[in-house]
């Protein structure tokens, strides 16, 4: 008797899964669940209270966390002085969602306005150093009118 398949990507996964390193990742689980409603999934505790590994759901979408450890060459953005990557977070209504991450301890880089291409937008950095943009989505626009959207800007 064989033993049952083992999905290539785990039941709930998607793809493309974001994973933070954080100076404090504990602390990071429990601020993306006061800013953005993550609701824990696992974590993993290894020696002196580091976490190995742990997840996070957002939506329908998960999100991997492990603290920094410099030994495994695994920094965060804090200790690398910034981040070139932002996570894109979709949600129903953008400025309760800013809102909320602003309680949390998130600051603001770009406040919420209605963009060319359809979108309220905003970004944030979390107090971990990690960049978010925000966004619900408005409407539909076609990529004529994006494209002249920017071409106009650049003028």
């Amino acid at each position: 008797m064989s033993a049952p398949a083992v999905k290539p990507i785990p039941e709930g996964m998607h793809s493309l899964t974001p994973h933070l390193i954080c100076a404090g990742a504990a602390a990071a689980i429990q601020f993306y669940s006061d800013a953005f409603g993550a609701v824990e999934q696992f974590r993993l505790p290894g020696p002196e209270g580091k976490l190995m590994h742990a997840c996070v759901k957002i939506g329908d979408s998960m999100l991997m966390l492990v603290d920094e450890m410099a030994g495994c060459s695994m920094l965060g953005p804090r200790a690398l002085k910034g981040s070139p990557v932002a996570i894109h977070l979709y949600v129903p209504n953008v400025d309760a969602v800013v809102a909320q991450a602003v309680a949390a301890g998130a600051r603001i880089t770009m406040p919420a306005a209605d963009m060319f291409w359809g979108d309220r937008f905003a970004q944030l950095e979390d107090p971990f150093g990690h960049r978010w943009s925000v966004a619900t989505h408005q409407r539909d626009v076609p990529m004529e009118e994006m494209q002249a959207a920017v071409r106009a800007m650049q003028q």
